[in-house]
């Protein structure tokens, strides 16, 4: 009892690191693209989207890279996604004064070319089991991930940044850049950095010693303690944008950023390592649920463009029944995700 105390605290730790290294780079990172004078879609499409997303990108090169644990990585980003699409709109949606206003652009763009983002990492997924098999004695099915296969994500998300750059090619600001001291900056910018790695090297480490405790895969750690810690500063900077009233934004942050996860963050550990192992047993249904949760949140913002406290109160109970389902799945409940072991402890 006192170890699974121990490790609860180091991950208490861990978020509370997370959250406040993520701030210190966001705050960083946009004086810097201001400073610059960098355009809208460089700040908005990578710094903002790199600063928001950089613990999930830890996530998978420490999991991969020290502990050998692509899996838990691949579940730390799809739990956080999910965690993105359904419970960090909700809470803006209850934490708004008005209902979370949508637009078109942010309907049909954003969301929709997110959909696309998630079909392409299941086919890059599938491609892997296709040309890279390997043999599992337990029945799973398995690929090898190279770094060719890991490009096309990559690529893809090279194609959002172009239809960003042609959206916004006659949008000129004007900031005052005088107070800011680009010195201070990047000094405070390779701070946070450090801080996120080591407050992310702990959550990995709770999630895998919460596998060895209850004798559980750490797969289901990731893809809850790990995901919800990482999601964190992507919950407050869309929540602090719904007080305020600006609802696209506090959507958009969701959509953007996980474009990034998964198009960026899961492919630059195998770009990293080399090879990953896929099982993709477990990565097709986790994809499935994923491409679900993302159409109940596409309608309910195409319903009138907004996002209703009702239909917040509805996300969160999906995503409740999530954690159920895969709860049950690690008890051996049921035996949807035939290739995930149950608990035996």
């Amino acid at each position: 009892m006192s170890e699974v105390l121990l490790w609860a605290l180091v991950a208490v730790a861990g978020t509370a690191i997370v959250w406040h290294g993520s701030g210190l780079l966001e705050r960083t990172s946009e004086r810097l693209a201001a400073y610059y004078r960098l355009p809208d879609i460089v700040q908005g499409a990578i710094v903002v989207a790199v600063g928001s997303s950089f613990p999930e990108l830890s996530t998978t090169v420490l999991s991969s890279l020290l502990h050998g644990e692509f899996e838990l990585g691949v579940a730390a980003i799809v739990g956080s996604a999910l965690f993105n699409i359904l419970v960090v709109p909700a809470l803006s949606g209850l934490a708004s004064r008005e209902p979370l206003q949508a637009n078109r652009d942010l309907v049909y763009k954003e969301a929709q070319f997110y959909m696309i983002a998630v079909a392409v990492l299941t086919l890059t997924f599938s491609f892997a089991v296709i040309y890279q098999p390997l043999s599992d004695a337990g029945g799973a099915i398995r690929g090898e991930l190279t770094r060719p296969l890991a490009l096309l994500p990559v690529a893809l998300y090279g194609l959002y940044l172009f239809v960003q750059y042609q959206d916004t090619l006659d949008l000129q600001a004007e900031v005052d850049t005088r107070h800011i001291r680009p010195g201070r900056e990047w000094s405070r910018l390779a701070i946070s950095l450090v801080v996120i790695v080591i407050g992310v090297e702990a959550l990995v480490r709770a999630a895998i010693n919460f596998g060895d405790i209850f004798d559980t895969p750490t797969f289901l750690w990731g893809i809850t303690v790990v995901a919800a810690g990482t999601s964190v500063p992507d919950a407050f900077v869309s929540i602090r944008a719904a007080r305020h009233g600006r609802g696209v934004t506090s959507i958009a942050n969701v959509l953007g950023s996980n474009t990034f996860d998964l198009l960026v963050c899961i492919p630059a550990g195998v770009l990293i390592a080399g090879t990953a192992t896929i099982n993709f047993s477990i990565a097709a249904p986790l994809m499935a649920a994923l491409t679900a949760a993302t159409v109940v949140l596409f309608l309910m913002m195409r319903t009138r463009m907004i996002l209703s406290r009702r239909e917040s109160v509805v996300l969160l109970v999906i995503y409740l029944a999530f954690l159920v389902w895969i709860g049950a799945e690690t008890l051996g409940i049921l035996d949807w995700v035939p290739s995930l072991p149950p608990a035996t402890a």
